[in-house]
């Protein structure tokens, strides 16, 4: 591999987690779990069976499920709680079904070889249950970096909160070319999502401001 494809390729590792709208500290939230587990689905649907990069990611978090899933599918009002999304807009109206599709945008900061830029993230929900779970899907694409994700989200009441468990899979040149370090920034970035997932919604259970 020539210097200047090596190059391409580490700056678009350094921006994948950026892709998903996730960036944050790497650090699993309280009470997270990673598990080679079966794959999760929405309505028989699943993540991409043939996908390299792939993260799996679990937490129970302590408040109401309808104070959860309002965080999560009131998408423009996502920048209040994640701080890696700074632009989040539904490109259709009425409830959250499948069809609704939504542009996010994420910053990616300077590095050696490209100047700072923004990551456009165009997501379409393709399976919903009410309460229960999320499948979407959808390119992000940045300078010099091009990924497909498949997202899914369940949503399982548990004693004194609720199990909220996600998986992702990721698939593009950049991403293959490193799977190790690929599956590693996936994993950082779902970790941060769940996190604040987590932060907002107890701090809403409890009276405070998410």
């Amino acid at each position: 591999m020539s210097s200047t494809r090596r190059t391409s390729v580490r700056t678009a590792l350094i921006a994948l987690p950026l892709a998903c709208g996730l960036l944050g500290a790497a650090v699993a939230p309280a009470g997270a779990t990673a598990r080679p587990a079966a794959s999760l689905t929405c309505r028989g649907q699943g993540v991409d069976p043939g996908a390299h990069v792939r993260y799996r990611t679990e937490a129970v978090i302590h408040a109401p499920l309808s104070t959860i899933w309002k965080l999560q599918t009131d998408v423009g009002r996502w920048p209040s709680w994640q701080g890696a999304v700074k632009t989040a807009e539904r490109l259709d109206r009425g409830p959250f079904r499948p069809g609704s599709s939504f542009l996010w945008t994420t910053p990616v900061p300077p590095n050696p070889s490209t100047p700072a830029t923004s990551l456009d993230i165009t997501s379409t929900v393709r399976q919903i249950r009410h309460g229960s779970c999320i499948r979407w899907t959808g390119p992000a694409i940045g300078e010099g970096l091009h990924i497909d994700g498949v997202h899914v989200w369940n949503f399982t009441k548990v004693k004194d909160g609720v199990l909220v468990r996600t998986e992702e899979t990721h698939t593009g040149p950049q991403v293959d070319a490193n799977v190790p370090a690929a599956t590693g920034m996936l994993r950082a970035g779902l970790d941060a999502w769940l996190g604040d997932l987590k932060h907002a919604a107890e701090s809403r259970a409890t009276g405070g401001r998410s």
